[in-house]
């Protein structure tokens, strides 16, 4: 397999001085290209700052960072903005959809902002993610009125709308019941088998970890396992 992205000596400190904070502790760290992998850890290990900075949401202290070939470290914020567009996925624990919007509009959405627009193109593609996701009867409804499960569905089809290499999904089933968080989590599965998009779950539930063909241990801010 090829590596997607590689990490190595992940620093991040928080503050300065007598009340600086060090969460992640010369951290590395590689995913290869298709991988399923789970992010475990317990709460303060550094799982959430990890995923923030391979989001190219914020830059670590020190290390280095590179994805597809791409420094990501001495890349600037415009340069950043652009690869994440494109490179890169996010499904959070709450969803952030946009309520009065329907769950098509919510999928296009990321598409829109980067063309400037709408297009017929990527209404077909949102349609037909949804589609994918059992939502093909909730096309046109605003999200307002779906079940918890179908809006995290939902969000996972907004994080594969520019086809990205790399999706990063944060305590994506913590706030489902049990079915709907296997349902999605089938759904995980079956586009990480299809289209060979790279997955990387945090996640405090084993039950998830164990759906996942690669569970990695942060704790203290480095990879114990």
């Amino acid at each position: 397999m090829t590596a997607l992205l590689e990490i190595s000596d992940l620093v991040k400190t928080f503050g300065t001085g007598e009340v600086a904070t060090r969460v992640l502790r010369g951290l590395s760290l590689s995913l290869e290209e298709g991988e399923l992998a789970a992010l475990l850890g317990p709460s303060g290990s550094g799982k959430s700052t990890l995923l923030t900075i391979l989001g190219t949401l914020m830059k670590p202290t020190s290390g280095h960072y590179t994805m597809l070939g791409h420094d990501l470290i001495a890349a600037n914020d415009k340069e950043l903005t652009a690869f994440r567009n494109r490179h890169i996925g996010f499904v959070f624990q709450f969803h952030n959809l946009l309520p009065d919007f329907t769950a098509l509009e919510n999928v296009v959405f990321p598409t829109a902002i980067s063309d400037g627009r709408e297009t017929p193109a990527a209404r077909a593609r949102g349609r037909d993610l949804l589609e994918r996701m059992g939502l093909a009867d909730r096309i046109n409804f605003p999200t307002a009125n779906l079940s918890g499960g179908q809006k995290q569905r939902v969000a996972v089809a907004r994080a594969l709308m520019n086809g990205p290499e790399l999706v990063l999904a944060d305590e994506p089933t913590g706030n489902l019941d049990s079915a709907s968080a296997m349902q999605v989590m089938e759904l995980i599965a079956q586009i990480n088998r299809e289209e060979g998009t790279t997955f990387l779950i945090s996640t405090h539930d084993e039950k998830i970890a164990s759906l996942c063909r690669r569970q990695i241990v942060v704790g203290d801010g480095v990879v114990t396992g």
